[in-house]
């Protein structure tokens, strides 16, 4: 767990009506969540992280469920409201949740999961590709393996779904609608940027005919712009943390959107970078592109949109082959103006999303030299190719051409991959004004985005 501490302005800060003055922003991971508390002048107040752990025996969850994985989310959920000092918590106004997106579960009327949640990069949907196609428009974004849409499919292909009725409902929802149910116990509410993958609308503002008609019985959720007030946290929840009863839980959005609002883009052409466990690309544009052969997504954002891709490389695939101070010591040794030989294609299972969206493509890790250094170089330059290779495929479809590109996720830490990155980019590889997603979701509770 890693703190930053309170800054010192938040220190013995009273409890005083109205003065309710602070964002709490929570974004949920592929392994570990991160709370970050700011104030109106876009201030970090308190910033924690916490892994994905079993919870303790004596951990009362809001909503006991026998899903391992959402248990987890819970708990790291809990860990991070207890952390936040109490001064602070007092005086949150806000709280808005990210998570990963296309991470769905499907819940009984009681909120609680009745599967275990399909996450992020799961193309065992990869088998119903075909029903997408033959009822979704052409080049949709729902026509790929790891959609939500197509992970609903499946699970109704597996009969999972054959229980529901009027007085037995199951819902869909997406990993920031449940978790933020929790908080404000109103059960179906999503957002445009969650529920682009499930076949939502962003012009007409509705579900499509053709996923309305393909998901019956199963309760979409109903759909707010990110930001939008759900209501306030529930009574227990405030007693419980000592908010205020009128803290507000508001819609959240996707991790990598997040991560844009936190990097201070706001010229088209203008790019960012989430280097994470996976690698994920948005640019921002006045043109919307749909390309679902490879991949190509837009979201909403006011009256531009965000394209981008998803790849499933990325610093997962760094630390299945290093530790952290690995990656650390032997980055400093490499040269990034010279160019590794090694071609590869960096995943840790088959399958990809951007900029080749094929849920059977086979990592390509091989050959494989004696030298730790050498392979890093490989792995973090065929990384920077991939990079490259999407931010180039988003301008040959008419996004506006790269000028800047800004990076998020721990990997913007790393210099050498930078600097590598920078070579193949051929524009300013910059950090992010802020870099943690939590910082983005925050000001999206707080009305700023």
């Amino acid at each position: 767990m890693a703190n930053m501490g309170v800054h010192p302005k938040a220190a013995g800060i009273p409890n005083v009506p109205g003065s309710l003055t602070y964002g709490l922003g929570i974004d949920f991971g592929t392994s570990g969540a991160r709370a970050v508390v700011i104030d109106r002048d876009r201030y970090v107040h308190w910033t924690q992280a916490v892994p994905f752990t079993a919870p303790p025996t004596d951990l009362a969850l809001p909503c006991p469920t026998t899903s391992p994985l959402s248990t987890t989310w819970q708990t790291a959920l809990l860990r991070l409201l207890t952390g936040i000092p109490v001064a602070l918590r007092r005086r949150i106004a806000t709280i808005a949740i990210n998570g990963t997106s296309s991470t769905v579960l499907l819940c009984n009327a009681a909120g609680q999961p009745v599967t275990e949640p399909l996450l992020y990069n799961d193309a065992s949907a990869a088998v119903v590709l075909n029903q997408v196609r033959a009822i979704a428009p052409p080049d949709h974004v729902v026509i790929s393996a790891t959609s939500s849409l197509s992970k609903l499919l499946w699970w109704q292909a597996q009969g999972i779904t054959a229980t529901a009725t009027p007085k037995q409902p199951l819902y869909l929802l997406h990993q920031a609608d449940w978790l933020a149910f929790l908080l404000h116990d109103r059960l179906g509410i999503s957002d445009t940027h969650n529920a682009l993958k499930l076949g939502y609308d962003v012009v007409n503002a509705c579900y499509p005919d053709w996923v309305l008609q393909a998901t019956a019985p199963v309760h979409l959720p109903a759909v707010v712009a990110p930001g939008t007030v759900i209501g306030p946290v529930r009574s227990d929840h405030a007693e419980r943390w000592q908010l205020p009863p009128t803290c507000q839980i508001c819609a959240g959005t996707t991790d990598s959107i997040a991560a844009f609002l936190a990097s201070g883009a706001t010229t088209p052409g203008e790019s960012v970078t989430s280097l994470g466990s996976t690698l994920v690309l948005k640019l921002l544009s006045e043109t919307r592109i749909e390309v679902a052969s490879y991949g190509i997504y837009s979201h909403r954002l006011g009256d531009r949109w965000l394209v981008g891709g998803a790849s499933n490389t990325g610093g997962a695939v760094l630390k299945h082959f290093f530790s952290e101070a690995e990656l650390v010591a032997l980055s400093a040794q490499i040269d990034p103006q010279q160019v590794s030989p090694l071609h590869y294609y960096p995943l840790l299972r088959s399958g990809e999303r951007f900029p080749i969206n094929d849920p059977a493509l086979a990592p390509q890790l091989e050959p494989r030299p004696t030298s730790p250094i050498a392979f890093l170089h490989g792995l973090l330059e065929s990384m920077a190719r991939i990079e490259a290779e999407g931010y180039a495929l988003l301008t040959a479809y008419g996004a506006p051409p790269l000028q800047r590109v800004y990076t998020a996720g721990g990997g913007a830490q790393n210099l050498t991959w930078t600097a590598l990155r920078q070579r193949y980019l051929g524009v300013p590889v910059l950090p992010a004004a802020q870099t943690e997603a939590a910082y983005g979701t925050a000001l999206l509770g707080l009305g700023f985005v």
